[in-house]
């Protein structure tokens, strides 16, 4: 059996992107993390498990909470490195939409997903 915990659709605002300007004012991040864990919990402690509150926080203080930087793909290394400093955590699959992301034209949606797994 495989246990995945998640936390979906977790819209926060915050300083991040490749322009100088999109690292000085506040816009829309939303964020979607599904953690595996390595093994089933066996007990009903929550000690022995990855709270899903725990991913919230992490987004907090990796995204919102954060120096301003350029990728999107920089803030999910720093997510993963947060989330995986839990050894029952096997595999991380992050989804990153930057809603107001600036576009030549109209129209589409900025997304980076990222996965890893432990070795």
């Amino acid at each position: 059996m495989v246990t995945r915990i998640g936390l979906e659709s977790y819209e926060v605002m915050a300083c991040h992107g490749a322009y100088d300007f999109e690292r000085e004012k506040d816009q829309p991040f939303i964020i979607s993390i599904w953690a595996t864990l390595s093994h089933d919990v066996e007990e009903d402690n929550l000690d022995l498990t990855l709270n899903y509150a725990d991913l919230q926080s992490a987004v907090d203080s990796e995204v919102v909470n954060s120096k301003p930087v350029k990728l999107m793909e920089t803030l999910c290394k720093m997510l993963v490195d947060k989330i995986s400093a839990n050894t029952i955590v096997q595999s991380i699959s992050i989804r990153m939409e930057k809603p107001d992301a600036p576009f030549p034209h109209p129209g589409g949606l900025a997304v980076v997903e990222h996965e890893w797994t432990r070795d």
